[in-house]
């Protein structure tokens, strides 16, 4: 049972649940920086992946597409997996099948064993970003450990995106394209190996839940296929016959989907009753649209920008990134907590957003003579901070108020629109923007639309915001730790 002394010290009868907790939240970081960090650390390595396995300049894309592709595609399979399961039982399973793929992709000596591996490796990811977010809302209770918690979560998150290119350049550069796979291996080792400290699955009580298969199916082809298209878009047009037809049957899939959810399924992925906590149905669509900014179009823009208009090398690119985690890392881990104590969550959000978005619009005066600091960091220091100020809230809000029994499904829906989110900000922006010849001043200036259209995107999320639900007692977050 947890004391306190009369100084308000904890004693040591409490010292080994803490101690418990660190391992879990490790556990839950080091999983999750890894599934974020495939996302991005790819870019910087693919023209080397080419010359070393000769891939085609139309299957190149694969390598980066297959990982996001399996990985929306099975997000919310995933997430219901520990709700049925357990947490520790899906997160070892997870881990593996993220490990063992990394490991062949690094070997691999074909295309398509690299594009296979990197399919495989998505699909661990689903099953895994969902559990190491579920087995922090079920370790840690609502309040400020779970802020924390939710802090540093949140904050390797954000990290890993901006590290992807940091390590892959560094990797590609200085050992070989493989280590980008590779250094893996010892990470998902090292994670497995702590899975032994989560506690056990509770045994279910009343009847045995079962698995929704049919909306497995449904939401699985339905996510994959919207990716795919929204993937095709970009370089066959919106217009053209697979495009469409690959939109048109997710479309079909996913309101099959919402059918089989809202009236057939027992156990549903997605169970209805969620949408009705205002927390989860407004929280996420604003996670949609932060997703269209953060997720992945920031990091993809600017790489082009730092490569093809101010030709920086690999190495120097993700150099160039170096800022963006480090001062990600401080807002987040250090000044959204202790601000998230005194401020409501949805005014942090919305000065969050507001804060990115006077970064997102210095970031579209971008130029083809312009220097690192005025180009580069001085936009790095608003899109950070705001992101920082942003994300952990909104993570909490999203997450607050879901019985233990959802927790899976919540972190599921959660990780869904934040990458269904990036997939559609992506191939919009690239549609936006696809007009332009290729020449550094022409390159900016399309690179530069797309970061205003991100600064609008924005503040439509300041305002979306506003239907967030207040945190009940905001001074509540402030109690004795």
């Amino acid at each position: 049972m947890t004391r306190t002394g009369p100084d308000g010290a904890r004693t040591t009868a409490e010292a080994p649940a803490a101690r418990a907790s660190r391992v879990i939240l490790a556990l839950a970081c080091a999983a999750q920086f890894m599934v974020v960090l495939d996302v991005s650390v790819v870019n910087v390595a693919l023209p080397s992946i080419q010359a070393s396995l000769g891939f085609a300049a139309t299957d190149l894309p694969w390598v980066a597409g297959a990982y996001t592709l399996a990985f929306a595609g099975f997000l919310l399979l995933g997430g219901r997996l520990a709700d049925l399961y357990g947490t520790r039982r899906v997160l070892v399973a997870g881990l593996a099948l993220f490990t063992v793929p990394s490991l062949i992709g690094g070997l691999a000596t074909t295309p398509a064993l690299l594009i296979a591996a990197r399919a495989a490796q998505g699909v661990g990811a689903a099953v895994l970003a969902p559990a190491t977010l579920t087995v922090l809302t079920t370790t840690f209770p609502e309040g400020p450990r779970r802020t924390r918690a939710l802090a540093v979560w949140t904050a390797v998150s954000l990290a890993g995106g901006a590290a992807g290119n940091l390590v892959g350049g560094v990797l590609t550069q200085s050992l070989s394209w493989r280590w980008i796979l590779l250094i893996n291996v010892p990470i998902g080792a090292a994670a497995l190996a702590l899975t032994g400290r989560l506690p056990a699955a509770r045994r279910r009580t009343g009847r045995a839940a079962r698995l929704d298969l049919p909306g497995a199916a449904t939401a699985t082809a339905g996510l994959a296929l919207l990716a795919y298209g929204i993937m095709q878009a970009g370089p066959r047009g919106w217009d053209d016959p697979v495009t469409a037809a690959a939109l048109a049957a997710a479309a079909l899939l996913l309101a099959a989907f919402a059918l089989i959810e809202t009236r057939l399924a027992r156990d549903p992925l997605i169970p209805p009753r969620l949408f009705r906590i205002r927390a989860v149905s407004a929280g996420n669509a604003v996670m949609l649209l932060a997703g269209a900014c953060f997720q992945v179009p920031m990091w993809y823009f600017l790489t082009l920008y730092m490569q093809d208009v101010l030709h920086y090398t690999a190495l120097e690119t993700g150099l160039g990134f170096l800022p963006h985690t480090l001062l990600t890392m401080i807002v987040g881990l250090r000044a959204t907590p202790r601000l998230m104590r005194r401020v409501d969550d949805r005014a942090l959000v919305i000065a969050g957003a507001l804060v990115a978005a006077a970064g997102f619009l210095w970031q579209s005066r971008i130029t083809a003579d312009g220097g690192y600091l005025s180009a580069v960091l001085g936009p790095a220091v608003l899109m950070s901070v705001g992101g920082g100020l942003l994300n952990t809230p909104l993570t909490a809000t999203v997450t607050s108020g879901v019985t233990e029994r959802d927790a899976g499904a919540a972190s599921g829906l959660m990780n869904t629109a934040k990458q269904v989110g990036g997939a559609l900000g992506l191939a919009a922006l690239t549609a936006a923007v696809a007009d332009h010849a290729p020449t550094p001043p022409s390159l900016a200036d399309a690179y530069g639309d797309a970061f205003l259209i991100m600064a609008v995107m924005l503040l439509a999320i300041a305002a979306a915001s506003l239907a967030l639900p207040p945190r009940r007692d905001p001074a509540a977050a402030d109690t004795p730790r």
